[in-house]
C-alpha cells in the first residue's frame, strides 16, 4: 500500500489537501508542519513513497530538510510562488502544484507518480540551485510604508512606526507608537499578505500585531492570551484560542 505524508505549516491547508487526496483513495499517514519537526520525524521513521511538500514552512524553507536528511521519497511540491519562479522546478523536473490546489491537477500529479512506480529512485536534485532561484529574483517585497489621508494632506507612515493594525466599525486602522490612529483602505486580509510574517502576526479577526510591539503576554480566560502594547488602550488585544499555538511558535 502506498504511504503518503503532507508537510505544510498551515494546518487548514494541510487538512484540505488530505481531504482531496482521500477522494483519490490516498490515505495520508502523517502531517508535519515545520522543518524541525520534519527532520526529527524522518530520522526516526521509514520514509514514505510520496511527500506533498510546501516550500515555505513556519521555520524556514523546506529545502533545509534535505540538508539534514537524505530523503528517499518522491516529492510533489505545493507552492504559492508565481509562474516565473516555477521555472526552477521545470529545470529540475520536479512535480509541483500551484496553490490553491485544483483537484484535477492533483489527480494528474498523482497519476504521473503512480505511472513511475516502482521505478522511483533516491532523490538527487540540486536543491541549492532551486533555493537560489526562488529566494533571490523572486523574493517577495513586503510593505515598508503606508500613505494615509489627513484632511487635504497625505502622511507617510513607516512600517517601523506601526504598533498594531486593527479593524473597527468596518474600517481598518493603523495605531502608531506615538498613540495615534489612522484610517487606511487595506483590509486585514490584504494586510496579512502584504506584511512580513516574520515581523507581523494576525492574533485575531480584529488585530495584526508586530513582534516588537509586545510588552507583555498574560494568560487569559478560555486558554487565550492577552497582549499588552505600549500605547494602545482602546480595546483588549486577545490572541484567539485557535491562534495560540501558532502564536507561540511565531514568538519562539
Amino acid at each position: 500500500m502506498m504511504t503518503t505524508i503532507i508537510i505544510e505549516d498551515e494546518k487548514p491547508a494541510a487538512r484540505l489537501l488530505q481531504r482531496k487526496l482521500e477522494k483519490l483513495n490516498i490515505q495520508v499517514g502523517v502531517m508535519l508542519h515545520s522543518v524541525e519537526e520534519s527532520i526529527d520525524w524522518f530520522s526516526k521513521n521509514e520514509h514514505p513513497d510520496l511527500i506533498f511538500l510546501d516550500i515555505q514552512l513556519s521555520d524556514g524553507l523546506s529545502f533545509e530538510i534535505f540538508e539534514k536528511v537524505a530523503i528517499k521519497s518522491a516529492i510533489i511540491f505545493t507552492t504559492a510562488y508565481d509562474e516565473y519562479a516555477l521555472r526552477a522546478f521545470k529545470l529540475n523536473s520536479i512535480d509541483y502544484l500551484l496553490k490553491p490546489i485544483d483537484e484535477d491537477d492533483l489527480e494528474v500529479a498523482v497519476s504521473k507518480f503512480k505511472a513511475r512506480l516502482p521505478k522511483q529512485e533516491t532523490l538527487q536534485l540540486d536543491f541549492e540551485q532551486i533555493k537560489r532561484m526562488l529566494t533571490n529574483p523572486f523574493e517577495k517585497n513586503y510593505k515598508k510604508r503606508f500613505t494615509v489621508k489627513i484632511g487635504q494632506h497625505l502622511k507617510v507612515i513607516s512600517i517601523d512606526e506601526v504598533e498594531c493594525f486593527y479593524s473597527e466599525n468596518k474600517g481598518t486602522y493603523i495605531h502608531t507608537f506615538d498613540n495615534r490612529n489612522y484610517l487606511i483602505e487595506n483590509t486585514l486580509e490584504v494586510l496579512e499578505q502584504d506584511l512580513d510574517p516574520k515581523d507581523f502576526f494576525r492574533v485575531s479577526r480584529k488585530f495584526i500585531i508586530p513582534l516588537k510591539a509586545i510588552k507583555e503576554i498574560v494568560l487569559y480566560s478560555n486558554s487565550r492570551l492577552k497582549l499588552i502594547l505600549p500605547s494602545f488602550k482602546d480595546d483588549e488585544v486577545i490572541v484567539s484560542r485557535e491562534k495560540v499555538s501558532d502564536f507561540k511558535t511565531w514568538i519562539g
